[in-house]
């Protein structure tokens, strides 16, 4: 049987490069934007956790004259991430190829292709390791639904969140992540439409940053992905990946080894071949199929570090 030789398979630089852009330009998706990306050389390895109690300890002492201050110090744990690959292909048969016209591209719409059901992979691992209950310090579900406008106060909601976060971390959260229909109904509450008209933001549509700015919390995302729910050959249907929950949370601004945060992306740059890229794309002749081979590989590892930096809101509207 025909196989690919050892030079015939390569990272391609090229089409990684549109993969890496196209990964860019998605908005909607959130997987790799609520917590600090960490690229790894290695596959799997350790990492420091720091010892939060440390930290909030009254250990200072008068001092008298020519004697030495009072001593203190903070512990380290450690913990690991291993970073699982994943892999998909899409192949380019040559009668398609010799018959493409311009504008089409088939490397760069198989590249495209190939990546997007990598994003989406990613964001569905991302909902399975965050964004659902049993993993943050605080589960919760209004006992008035947002979408109930009568009765709900989802100001005073958030608010809660965030000081059950500072009360025991010390830390504000910095991020409130929206399944999309909770941030639609949060755009036509009226106690939100109320509060903003005073600054000129009711006349149209609430931002994401008025939002923000209205919680007093620096960034809210929308997760706006959506997946096929169906199987192949079965009648299309479609839904949201993260559902319908928020999510209140600190994350580091960036890697640091005694930075709290909720969670960390690892990621493998290993994948690339020495191309210093968590993403790869590969292209190699199939001679058996008559037919190109544009093959994608992500290897990551979601971690969450400190669950109480999470408040999770399970079903915040009906």
């Amino acid at each position: 049987m025909s196989q690919p030789t050892t030079s015939q398979v390569h990272v391609n630089r090229p089409l990684t490069n549109v993969s890496v852009a196209y990964i860019q330009s998605q908005d909607a998706y959130i997987a790799t934007k609520v917590f600090p990306v960490v690229p790894v050389d290695k596959k799997s390895d350790s990492y420091y956790v720091y010892t939060k109690n440390d930290w909030f300890r009254d250990e200072a002492e008068l001092r008298a004259p020519a004697t030495e201050s009072a001593g203190s110090g903070y512990n380290l744990g450690t913990a690991s991430y291993d970073c699982k690959k994943w892999a998909i292909h899409k192949d380019i048969p040559d009668d398609v190829r010799e018959n493409e016209d311009s504008p089409l591209n088939s490397d760069r719409d198989a590249t495209q292709f190939v990546t997007q059901r990598q994003l989406l992979r990613k964001e569905i691992q991302w909902t399975a390791d965050y964004f659902t209950t049993g993993k943050w310090g605080t589960d919760v579900t209004p006992a008035n639904l947002w979408s109930n406008y009568g009765t709900s106060d989802p100001i005073a909601d958030v608010r809660a969140g965030v000081r059950a976060i500072l009360a025991v971390t010390g830390m504000k959260p910095n991020k409130l992540v929206l399944g999309y229909d909770v941030f639609t109904k949060l755009q036509d509450h009226p106690d939100i439409i109320d509060r903003l008209k005073y600054v000129g933001g009711a006349t149209s549509a609430i931002t994401r940053q008025q939002l923000a700015a209205l919680f007093d919390i620096p960034e809210v995302l929308v997760c706006e992905a959506i997946k096929a729910t169906n199987n192949e050959g079965e009648t299309a249907a479609y839904d949201f990946v993260q559902g319908k929950h928020a999510l209140l949370v600190y994350a580091a601004p960036s890697p640091s080894l005694l930075a709290p945060s909720g969670g960390y992306h690892f990621a493998w740059k290993g994948v690339s071949g020495g191309a210093g890229e968590t993403v790869a794309i590969k292209k190699f002749r199939m001679d058996l199929k008559g037919a190109d081979r544009i093959e994608a590989e992500f290897a990551f590892d979601n971690k969450l570090v400190a669950a109480d930096l999470g408040y999770f809101f399970n079903g915040a509207v009906a």
